[in-house]
């Protein structure tokens, strides 16, 4: 999907409407394309973090041959753990 929009709150308490670049909703993650170093992007994820959302920063003006091996390292990343404690859940419920 792209720019569906979240509410979040920033570090201060405000109530935010963000519209990440694109969401996956399979997998309940959003992509940010970064298109600029000039933009304060360490704000923008700390503020995902702190409500919760599992967002990858994508720079792909940084090294554009790079960022697709990028993005999918990072989703396994999220994605693993994930799995496990699933699979932990599984466990828990067949014994």
């Amino acid at each position: 999907m792209f720019e569906s929009p979240i509410f979040l709150y920033d570090e201060k308490d405000r109530p935010r409407v963000w519209t990440p670049d694109f969401y996956i909703p399979k997998l309940g993650m959003y992509i940010e394309v970064c298109g600029s170093e000039k933009f304060d992007y360490e704000y923008r994820d700390r503020a995902y973090q702190k409500n919760g959302y599992h967002v990858i920063f994508v720079h792909a003006y940084k090294n554009a041959k790079q960022w697709k091996k990028f993005l999918l390292k990072t989703i396994m990343e999220i994605e693993e753990p994930r799995h496990d404690e699933v699979m932990k859940m599984i466990g828990n419920r067949i014994t």
